[in-house]
């Protein structure tokens, strides 16, 4: 921790902009995510029923698998991964909230919001603390020690990607402690081994079926254009997600803690910390939309249960007080911030 820092006064500040920004919460806010979800349901239900007009151009087809791919995308980003944070709880609205929502990706939403929800936005990236850092499966920093594997994990990365919702599912599952029996010292989970399986194989079920059984069968002779936009579309969405989530995570700027340096911790470290850990990216409006605002990433973890069309707004707020601070804020255009990525995996996919 830089000990020139006043976290004091940067606890403050960064509270205050959150409570005047809270403020302003409502109506428009309201109105924002109802909107969005009408656009994902006419994107859905329109891409769907283009996929089965390809047996007349196979133009059709292909508009109809982006259509249902950027549906799947608000969907998983701008709608889920925000309602399931809390984001909008306060609309009470029966189906826009986080108690009730469910979303259309295999991973199970109640075990994602305890992993993703507590673990990974209280401990970001305090190694041994947030699992999120390298999935388990990637060595980003010298903060693990080089085994192996670890010298074909770029070739594990573009697995991970196209198969990212069955990733998220099972890395959210603590799936090696509950199929593999790898039990963590001193943690005791709060659901049993059965009920976090049944719910990792209901949720994934539920997705094959409707994907890959219910909709292609609807289909009936157009069984194969069904089936296939379903594939690619999904495929799509899990590229897209991936990408996204790394570029807020694994730049090249962005830092690791240990458990001794967060020890004590107060709001203001906390805080950097968070500004530490995460990275932005650069876009227009349709862009942040389509990343369900993590391009800003680094607002989002400073205030996770922020409606996510405030982030935007807050930003250059947030980077004026970073800046009386001291502290730096990653951003930069996607291209740069994902080559840092592939540079990063590959760094440290050598000793």
């Amino acid at each position: 921790m830089n000990k020139n820092i006043n976290f004091d006064l940067l606890a403050n500040e960064l509270d205050d902009l959150k409570r005047q920004t809270l403020k302003d919460v409502g109506a428009i806010d309201a109105a924002y995510i109802r909107n969005v979800i009408v656009w994902q349901r006419g994107l859905e239900w329109g891409g769907r029923a283009l996929l089965m007009l390809g047996f007349i151009h196979p133009l059709w087809w292909v508009v109809g698998v982006l259509s249902l791919a950027s549906a799947k995308i608000l969907d998983n980003m701008e709608i889920g991964h925000n309602v399931l944070h809390g984001q909008y709880d306060w609309m009470n609205d029966p189906h826009i909230n986080s108690r009730q929502f469910d979303w259309d990706i295999a991973c199970d939403g109640k075990s994602w919001q305890r992993i993703h929800n507590y673990e990974h936005h209280t401990y970001t990236n305090v190694i041994g603390k947030d699992r999120d850092f390298g999935y388990g499966l990637l060595r980003l920093s010298n903060d693990f020690s080089w085994r192996l594997k670890n010298l074909w994990q770029f070739i594990t990365y573009i697995y991970l990607s196209v198969l990212f919702q069955w990733g998220i599912s099972y890395h959210e599952l603590a799936a090696e402690r509950v199929f593999m029996g790898k039990k963590k010292q001193g943690r005791a989970s709060k659901v049993n081994a059965s009920e976090l399986k049944r719910r990792f194989f209901s949720k994934g079920g539920k997705q094959l079926f409707k994907d890959y059984l219910v909709f292609p069968l609807l289909a009936g002779p157009l069984f194969l254009w069904v089936i296939s936009g379903n594939l690619i579309a999904n495929l799509l969405r899990n590229l897209w997600t991936s990408t996204i989530i790394f570029c807020g995570h694994f730049t090249s700027d962005v830092h690791t803690f240990s458990q001794a340096e967060c020890e004590n911790e107060t709001q203001g470290q906390w805080y950097y910390r968070q500004a530490l850990g995460s990275s932005n990216i650069l876009g227009g409006k349709l862009f942040h939309i389509l990343t369900g605002h993590l391009s800003f990433q680094i607002e989002h973890h400073l205030f996770p249960d922020l409606p996510s069309s405030r982030y935007q707004q807050v930003a250059p707020q947030v980077q004026a007080i970073f800046a009386r601070h001291g502290i730096a804020y990653h951003t930069g255009p996607f291209l740069r911030q994902y080559s840092q990525v592939v540079k990063r995996i590959l760094r440290y996919s050598l000793p």
